[in-house]
């Protein structure tokens, strides 16, 4: 019962997404604090827990912990610093590069197509599977 109730919600919601208006307002517009946007950003990454126990499941197995000097826990602070920082420009860019794609009525409504297609779809798998 619970497969047939989930797969009509997601032909529902697939049916809803395909026939959407596309929206003429402009989330981002009269958006200026970049720098509040950045300290939030990083904030909310830093406080991952997911990372913070990343790190204490796996720096030990990289490095003996016994042994590190300030000037190796310096090194590693910066490299982890470059790298994560170097990975999370590289998202920020392509979803500016997305974003700025995306700003055509046709696009929007391709992608709400598209996307309401897969959850009708996935409606129909579950529909169709054992």
């Amino acid at each position: 019962m619970i497969r047939w109730v989930g797969a009509g919600y997601l032909l529902y919601l697939g049916y809803k997404l395909f026939t959407s208006p596309i929206s003429d307002a402009d989330s981002t517009e009269g958006h200026r604090n970049r720098s509040g946007d950045f300290l939030q950003g990083f904030l909310i990454s830093a406080s991952n827990p997911k990372v913070i126990l990343f790190y204490i499941a796996f720096l030990p197995t990289f490095m003996d912990l016994q042994s590190l000097q300030v000037t190796d826990i310096a090194l590693a602070s910066v490299l982890t610093l470059v790298a994560l920082m170097a990975g999370l420009m590289l998202i920020a860019h392509s979803a500016h590069w997305a974003s700025a794609k995306l700003k055509s009525d046709r696009a929007q409504q391709n992608l709400n197509r598209s996307a309401g297609s897969i959850m009708m779809g996935a409606g129909v798998y579950l529909i169709a599977s054992r």
